[in-house]
């Protein structure tokens, strides 16, 4: 594992199309749903996997982050599918095959309907439910040397509380006026969640074993915020870094840096600078993330599991990643342990409840599913054989 990775991620849900299973498949489709667009075939890539590894190893990337779906797998409590194990095996052996290091996700947000319904993160006996499955998916990952148990757990943390905030009379009306934190007690239970998975993963694989954290790169507005912004910081991020302490890896996911002020994060103001999802353009914030990310986890190495823009301007993708890896190269320098950078996304795909906000390095016809590269893919892949950042 001491070569650099270079490469880009996806998820299950967002790409492979028709997971009926899954707890995102019946938001999307029960009505009325706050999602304004849904999954339906998305992208085929249950089926067409090896069109988008083959683009990735063409252009010169040797690594590639992808998901095994736990609602495929587990679609019934206690009963698993060995059709879908094979499968999710077969895209491991795939990758081998044409020199891609497989970063294997375990969970990235979809659950099975079943653990939705039965109350998720929530249930005394969560836990139990998540390790029966890690316990079986250890079956398929002989060989892989790289493993993220729980997708963004901040991020699952705070789904948790826009679905109890859905739940109550004017449900749609407060979501509108943003988002809420992540739930604490819930981070809590990932946390014990991921140390859990982990547990078993090193027990019967020999896998660097982490988990992945939505950074937002917090700044405080000005002096007398600071105290805000460590309050902030742990509830949206610290709580999961320190329950890292002590992994082989964290992976950490950048985007944009967001400033703190007197009650708590500050909105980003409109702006022509703005990405599609309406994000700061901020490619600084790979820098101020990785260097948290290490600082917090005392010293835990760095493994880059999501970085990219919203853009239909490829030049821009290419201008902002260039800059994101000058900052990544600079936290390098001053000695954080950097393992890898894999961008986000390799495919143009669905981004939760959207269609129109483009992370990819590859363009999709969702009519044809034909996958055409854009110049950003062989633009990352000269980087990746001219070496570290």
């Amino acid at each position: 594992m001491s070569t650099f990775l270079w490469g880009a991620a996806t998820s299950p849900h967002q790409t492979e199309g028709n997971n009926v299973n899954s707890d995102w498949w019946e938001l999307e489709n029960t009505e009325p749903s706050f999602l304004p667009e849904r999954s339906g075939d998305a992208l085929d890539s249950y089926h067409r996997y090896r069109e988008e590894m083959a683009l990735l190893a063409e252009a010169g990337l040797n690594a590639y982050r992808f998901g095994i779906e736990w609602a495929r797998i587990e679609p019934e409590p206690g009963r698993f599918s060995t059709a879908a194990l094979a499968h999710y095996r077969r895209m491991i052996d795939t990758a081998v095959e044409l020199g891609l290091t497989p970063v294997v996700t375990l969970h990235h947000f979809s659950n099975p309907r079943w653990f939705a319904a039965d109350g998720a993160w929530g249930r005394a006996d969560a836990v139990d439910r998540f390790t029966r499955y890690v316990d079986r998916a250890t079956s398929i990952l002989d060989g892989v040397e790289w493993v993220c148990t729980i997708n963004e757990p901040n991020m699952v943390a705070l789904m948790d509380s826009v679905r109890r905030l859905l739940s109550g009379p004017d449900g749609f009306a407060a979501l509108a006026q943003g988002l809420p934190a992540p739930d604490e007690k819930i981070g809590t239970i990932l946390v014990e969640a991921h140390q859990a998975a982990g547990r078993i993963l090193r027990e019967r694989t020999d896998a660097a074993v982490g988990w992945t954290i939505a950074q937002q790169a917090f700044q405080a507005a000005a002096p007398e915020h600071e105290g805000v912004l460590r309050q902030t910081n742990w509830v949206w991020e610290d709580l999961y870094l320190e329950g890292a302490r002590g992994d082989d890896f964290i992976g950490s996911q950048s985007y944009t840096s967001q400033l703190v002020g007197a009650d708590g994060p500050i909105p980003h103001p409109p702006s022509p600078d703005n990405t599609i999802t309406g994000w700061a353009y901020r490619p600084d914030a790979l820098g101020i993330a990785v260097r948290h990310a290490w600082e917090v986890t005392g010293g835990v190495p760095v493994l880059v599991t999501e970085n990219g823009i919203a853009t239909d301007d490829d030049e821009r993708r290419i201008a902002y990643t260039g800059e994101a890896l000058r900052h990544l190269s600079e936290a390098m320098a001053d000695g954080v342990d950097v393992r890898g950078y894999l961008h986000w996304s390799a495919v143009d795909n669905y981004e939760w409840g959207h269609w129109g906000p483009t992370f990819g390095l590859i363009a999709v016809d969702r009519g044809t599913f034909v996958r055409t590269p854009k110049p950003s893919l062989a633009w990352l892949g000269a980087v990746a054989r001219s070496g570290r950042p």
